[in-house]
């Protein structure tokens, strides 16, 4: 077991280890907390949480990479990772001793995407409230890789666990010592597929979900590849299979070490019940701090402190589906789950400080800002549109951007703004899939009205109600000749060519409105009344 501390950059490297990096320069020890992961975009204003580890994405050369160390000082950021191998890395060892930020490397052939969901998966624990001292055989309550690296000792053998569905939960120090298979299997947090097929061909899956003894799996032969023998045990709560424990061998187990493993598998039992519980209490506690903040009355500054959001400026994301009303509840509830966890994924990795939670119908993403008020609006736009684009269309998904929160009372509006915002791109009147309320303030304001004249039982009067009623007895197409007037500003020519009759014709139906509407177009009061009235209407459609 680990006796760094759960948020340091060494218990980062225990966890991870050579598997995917490597420490270049730094001292691992000096930092004993790290505040979250940053991914540096050198074409936005960069926004890093104190003592981030930043991923350098396509970050070459020693040059560049020093430029960015020296840069990352003024963020108080803790390291940075960069692809592997590093040029004239031995000459970047001054820069870190002057900047106080580590240097690491990313295994070649890993990916960016795994790293940071890794990095966020270790330190995820203690993030929301207060971080408990439980622990279950010696190892802390839920985490998995403690209780991986605890197993590898008793085994003398690396170690992974894995879900339901052989993908790998966590994963022991030494994988070194093992094959290409695992390594390949941690880069992609998910066992190759040729080995699952061999697998399932052999029958040790069967005998996994079956059996509660340990499982011999022998060295696969896939051409030149060279493979160990593993041995495997189920991992169960009851009748439930939570998953399964792995180990890669070199040598056969003892008779002790089986006994051992064997017992372990239980306290894995209790480990995975306890993260999957975590896991789901620590999400319904994040929705609980969102809708607190949200309301922005008194508990706003505290819930927003606990979210790592206080003293920040922040606006308020909104995302909905448009379809869903003829599709299966169950269905569209699971797409919602869908898209809120991946909308969190993602405003997290750009800015770290964010928060998601899926309230009713609707995920509201907190969004920290920098900057003014247009320049923070056109930001979220292009986060949003980049998560759009990554989820397809056929996702049917839109985002309403609120207002710029400058403190915590004011979180309120932002939602109300992002759902009005929201409201606009659902009635399906524009070709935008994401909106900020500026840039849909009259529809909204529109939506409002024809709201507030439904409650009031307003009903159509004056010339429009008569122009309503002549078109209902004669088919005459005279609202539609006003509204096509007003439309293009008393152009006839114009006017007359969108609704495809000739102006001669345009020009006597106009008369036409004039009289029987018992309308003055000259007067711009009556021309305003006549074109809202024409749009509350266009409304209700």
């Amino acid at each position: 077991m680990s006796t760094q501390p759960a948020r340091s950059l060494g218990r980062v490297l225990e966890d991870l280890g050579s598997t995917l990096l490597d420490l270049l320069h730094g001292d691992a020890l000096a930092v004993t907390e790290i505040g979250g992961v940053g991914i540096h975009d050198p074409h936005d204003a960069q926004h890093y949480p104190p003592r981030a580890i930043v991923l350098g994405v396509g970050v070459h050369g020693a040059p560049a990479v020093a430029e960015l160390l020296r840069g990352l000082r003024g963020h108080r950021a803790a390291a940075l990772v960069v692809r592997g191998p590093v040029e004239d890395a031995d000459g970047l060892a001054d820069v870190v001793a002057e900047t106080g930020v580590a240097l690491l490397a990313l295994t070649r052939g890993a990916s960016w995407a795994q790293l940071a969901a890794m990095l966020r998966t270790l330190l995820a624990e203690g993030d929301v409230g207060e971080a408990g001292a439980d622990t279950l055989g010696g190892v802390p309550s839920g985490d998995l890789f403690a209780l991986a690296n605890a197993i590898a000792t008793l085994l003398d053998a690396p170690v992974t666990i894995e879900d339901r569905r052989s993908r790998i939960l966590a994963f022991s120090g030494r994988q070194d010592e093992a094959d290409a298979a695992r390594v390949e299997s941690i880069l992609a947090r998910q066992v190759p597929e040729r080995y699952l097929r061999r697998h399932e061909e052999d029958g040790v899956f069967r005998r996994l979900y079956q059996g509660d003894g340990l499982v011999h799996v022998p060295a696969p032969s896939f051409g030149d590849e060279v493979a160990l023998p593993r041995v495997a045990v189920a991992v169960r709560a009851g009748d439930e299979f939570l998953g399964s424990v792995w180990a890669a061998l070199r040598e056969p187990l003892t008779a002790e070490r089986e006994r051992a493993f064997l017992e372990a598998a239980k306290l894995a039992a209790l480990h995975m019940l306890r993260f999957r519980a975590g896991t789901d209490a620590e999400n319904r506690l994040r929705a609980d701090l969102v809708a607190t903040a949200l309301e922005g009355g008194a508990g706003a500054v505290a819930a927003l402190g606990r979210l790592g959001l206080a003293g920040e400026s922040a606006l308020v994301l909104a995302m909905g589906l448009t379809g869903g009303r003829d599709e299966d509840h169950a269905h569209v509830t699971a797409e919602r789950q869908r898209l809120a966890g991946a909308l969190a994924v993602h405003l997290t990795a750009v800015q770290p400080r964010s928060a998601v939670a899926l309230l009713g119908d609707v995920a509201y993403g907190l969004f920290p800002v920098a900057g003014d008020t247009a320049q923070a609006r056109e930001r979220a736009a292009q986060v949003a549109s980049n998560f759009l684009l990554r989820t397809g269309e056929r996702a049917g998904a839109v985002v309403g951007i609120g207002s710029v929160a400058g403190e915590p009372a004011a979180l309120a509006r932002s939602r109300a703004d992002a759902d009005r915002a929201l409201r606009v791109l659902f009635g399906g009147r524009t070709a935008r899939r994401v909106a900020s309320i500026a840039d849909v303030y009259v529809d909204a304001l529109l939506l409002e009205l024809r709201d507030l004249a439904i409650a009031n039982r307003d009903e159509v009067t004056g010339p429009l109600a008569r122009l309503a009623a002549y078109d209902a007895r004669h088919n005459a197409h005279l609202v539609e000749t006003l509204a096509a007037w007003l439309d293009a500003f008393g152009d006839v020519i114009a006017a007359s060519a969108s609704v495809f009759v000739h102006p001669n014709t345009f020009r006597y139906r106009i008369r036409r409105v004039a009289e029987v509407g018992e309308i003055d177009l000259q007067d711009p009061s009556a021309r305003f009344a006549a074109m809202l009235q024409l749009r509350l209407l266009d409304l209700g459609d």
